[in-house]
């Protein structure tokens, strides 16, 4: 197992005995949020990712994106776009496999891509999972979760570490008492608190004994010691989020210890194949959530969240209301590619 967790290369990836080869075509998007998301990383406009297209010999076609998150800890949008500019017109499947780690949101767009062709394809059925809605932050939220709610939402997510800690503290109070008794909340601060913010969100949460699912990431990556410490003291779990961006993380905090709930965004993770044998082998609780990636990379990362969700927790997929008429616009961006 140390091997394995100390370096996820070491995990074997499908055998190619003969490497097929595919025609490779790319092309960089960018999207505008219809109002900016807010986190206490900043402000953030665009969502700007890579689509890329497969075609073997036979003529079919699989589809794959590049969505990095750079101060997520994945590779740099123009780290992305460099790599593939570099690519020939013709690649292996030796080739897609042996995407450097430090490009983890390109490993996930070239396997999702031979994915799509029928090649180590995924089939477990993504219809029966249940969608986390995301809140906007402030107190607009106190207004629109019922609008969440009326599309059949039940459990929220909500950014705190924004705005000052006694504001947030007044609008959360306001928000867990309005939410129904059925609903679920999780509160992430994105890194955002301090080890004493940290503290009294916990105190918090435990004294109102309501349906507070977990507080996500509450301190900053370099203090993982702390958070493992906290997630012992206090009955509100605690999850991992930036601290396990990529399979490297999530194994470097497996192998220290943690056993609580992994936060995992496929599209930034890396290599879907090693990421299921990860989960298959060590069964952690892990909830799957979106980098605001198209329908081609939400398909998969969907697909993985229904393989590999052992305690069927909502996926944090609920974001289709932060862009416009998304549907439409791929599909012209599918025809020019």
């Amino acid at each position: 197992m140390s091997e394995w967790l100390g370096n996820p290369s070491n995990a074997v990836a499908p055998q190619c005995p003969i490497s097929k080869v595919y025609k490779f075509a790319f092309r960089s998007i960018a999207r505008k949020f219809v109002k900016p998301l807010v986190t206490s990383h900043g402000n953030w406009d665009i969502r700007e990712a890579i689509i890329l297209r497969l075609t073997d010999e036979a003529g079919r076609v699989g589809w794959g994106e590049i969505a990095p998150i750079s101060w997520f800890g994945s590779e740099t949008l123009e780290q992305a776009l460099d790599f593939c500019h570099q690519l020939p017109k013709e690649i292996t499947e030796e080739m897609i496999f042996s995407v450097p780690d430090q490009l983890s949101a390109c490993q996930f767009g070239f396997e999702s891509a031979l994915e799509g062709l029928g090649e180590n394809s995924i089939t477990q059925d993504s219809s029966l999972l249940t969608y986390s809605g995301l809140l906007p932050t402030g107190e607009a939220t106190l207004n629109q979760w019922q609008g969440l709610w009326d599309k059949g939402y039940r459990t929220f997510k909500w950014k705190i570490g924004v705005d000052a800690i006694a504001q947030e503290l007044a609008i959360f109070h306001s928000l867990i008492h309005t939410l129904p008794n059925t609903a679920k909340l999780r509160l992430d601060a994105n890194g955002g608190l301090n080890y004493e913010q940290a503290k009294l969100w916990l105190e918090t949460c435990d004294n109102l004994q309501r349906n507070i699912e977990f507080i996500e990431q509450p301190l900053a990556v370099e203090q993982f010691s702390q958070m493992r410490a906290l997630s012992e003291c206090y009955s509100t779990a605690i999850a991992l989020d930036e601290s396990v961006a990529t399979l490297k993380e999530i194994a470097s905090v497996y192998q220290q210890g943690w056993r609580g709930i992994f936060v995992i965004k496929p599209g930034i993770v890396g290599s879907p194949s090693r990421l299921r044998q990860f989960c298959q082998t060590y069964q952690i609780d892990a909830v799957f959530s979106s980098v605001f990636e198209t329908a081609i990379g939400r398909q998969v990362a969907l697909q993985l969240a229904a393989e590999l969700s052992r305690h069927h927790r909502a996926v944090g997929f609920g974001i289709n209301h932060f862009f416009a008429q998304e549907e439409t616009w791929l599909q012209h961006v599918i025809q020019d590619l």
